[in-house]
């Protein structure tokens, strides 16, 4: 609790005004490629989400007539009150020598090389409860576990091939059983992650993408045939990633199904009508994010804060430093104040945000990502009635920063990350404000400034922001309003 000056909510010249009229492809991308260099300004990372506002820079372009029937999109209620979701990067590539898949596919380390790191991946210290209760107490309401990446190293034991956990590392055990059932255990939602292509399987580089493959491309042994297409091997790799999804859907049942690795092929190549249809067949309930070209529920941008949010549900995906696994070099670790302000950032818009984190070869999440993680979290749990299960606010027309309502839109929370010299100024909210308070503090004092009633202005709302109010990472106000949210326009 941050002590506040004074114990009563002084309402100045009457906080309001009432009785007015009612108001009228280019893959891949930066998730699995290597290190991305560090945004230092928050306007250079706005800047760069234009590319990938709605799809993520992984995803190809798509229509809006290739999305499903509404019809057949899951209830997301929780997922769209969620907020905050915890990625996890685990695989061979975690001993932290180099990216994930990306170091053979991209020539940095050849493959022998690349996938004899599967000899050090011990999971010795694995403890999933413990990240289960370290992902809670960060204020994460699901997580999503990499269960197999583009080098096809799977984490749990598949009847499919040997390159897995049990099979291929001295883990010698299903690793993804243990995730879900802490997951569950300790309330939180369980996300998996699935890469559709598999630079290892012998099937897979067998036919081109359809519509053209760029020649650069074609050059890479991993991903298209140097030679003739194979359509029967083709069809053959198709029937090893349903079973393996079958695998998934059938032992673990997750509630959302974290797809990427679309861009190699087309729709049509990969079957994805068929391929969600199967999906909801096996899991009636679950939610499929944006990476099925095209037929996902929801969007995901990635390592850029959209400056217009997608349309629909959507999450934004982002490192806790500039590495998705484990790197050892990569100290370059976000200030929890810049989380909260992308979590926040997201939230105000209807979007979720889905903050990385790399565990060691041997399970274990480093000091320096845990302290981020249970630093966040006094912020969410103090913050936590003006996160989850709230809305979009206002347009920056009427407050210069995110806000947040409730489902009832009768309580506007206001989201501060630096304090204001002259107060909070909120424009043309026509409501009577009730109690302002900021959240897990006290009253403040409110007071209206030049409005014309007899030109139907309800003027300016300015809140009153002591220095003792001030939260060092982001301060929330809690505007209790007089009935539902009234603005002056047409918003």
């Amino acid at each position: 609790m941050i002590p506040v000056a004074g114990q009563d909510c002084t309402i100045i010249g009457d906080c309001a005004m009432t009785g007015q009229r009612p108001r009228s492809q280019t893959p891949p991308n930066a998730m699995h490629h290597p290190t991305l260099p560090r945004m230092t300004h928050w306007l250079a990372l706005a800047v760069l989400a234009a590319a990938s506002t709605l799809y993520g820079a992984a995803d190809t372009p798509r229509t809006a007539g290739n999305l499903p029937a509404a019809s057949d999109r899951p209830d997301m209620t929780w997922f769209t009150d969620a907020r905050l979701g915890i990625f996890i990067h685990w695989g061979v590539y975690s001993e932290g020598k180099g990216s994930e898949s990306w170091a053979f596919h991209s020539g940095d380390m050849p493959y022998d090389t690349y996938i004899a790191q599967a000899k050090t991946f011990t999971a010795a210290n694995y403890q999933p409860e413990r990240w289960a209760e370290l992902f809670s107490a960060a204020g994460a309401r699901y997580a999503v576990l990499t269960s197999k990446h583009h080098d096809g190293f799977a984490l749990w034991d598949t009847a499919q091939n040997k390159l897995n956990a049990k099979d291929g590392s001295p883990a010698g055990r299903d690793l993804v059983g243990p995730f879900c059932a802490a997951l569950r255990k300790e309330g939180l939602k369980v996300g998996l992650y699935f890469s559709h292509l598999d630079w290892s399987h012998p099937d897979y580089a067998s036919v081109l993408r359809e519509g053209g493959t760029p020649e650069a491309e074609r050059k890479n042994r991993f991903s298209y045939p140097q030679g003739p297409e194979n359509p029967a091997a083709w069809n053959r790799f198709l029937a090893f990633h349903r079973a393996q999804l079958k695998e998934i859907a059938e032992r673990y049942h997750p509630d959302l199904l974290w797809f990427d690795g679309d861009w190699e092929r087309s729709a049509a190549q990969w079957r994805m009508p068929e391929l969600r249809r199967q999906l909801k067949a096996w899991l009636p309930s679950v939610i499929l994010n944006s990476r099925m070209a095209g037929y996902g529920d929801y969007a995901t941008p990635e390592q850029a804060l959209p400056v217009h949010p997608p349309a629909g549900p959507w999450e934004l995906c982002m490192t806790i430093n500039d590495s998705w696994g484990y790197q050892a070099k990569d100290r370059n670790f976000k200030s929890v104040r810049q989380i909260v302000r992308l979590l926040t950032e997201c939230a105000s818009q209807d979007g979720n945000l889905l903050l990385d984190v790399g565990p060691r070869s041997d399970g274990t999440i480093t000091p320096e990502q845990e302290k981020i993680l249970r630093d966040l979290g006094r912020w969410t749990h103090k913050n936590a009635e003006a996160l989850y299960g709230k809305t979009a606010g206002i347009p920056k027309d009427y407050y210069y920063g995110p806000s947040l309502l409730n489902k009832a839109r009768d309580v506007l929370y206001l989201i501060c990350y630096d304090r204001p010299v002259d107060g909070l100024y909120l424009k043309g909210i026509r409501n009577t404000i009730t109690r302002a308070s900021v959240v897990g503090g006290g009253d403040l004092a409110c007071r209206r400034f030049m409005r014309a009633e007899w030109a139907g202005q309800p003027g300016i709302a300015i809140i009153d922001l002591p220095a003792a109010a001030v939260d060092p990472d982001a301060t929330v106000v809690k505007l209790e309003l007089q009935g539902p949210l009234d603005l002056l326009g047409d918003y």
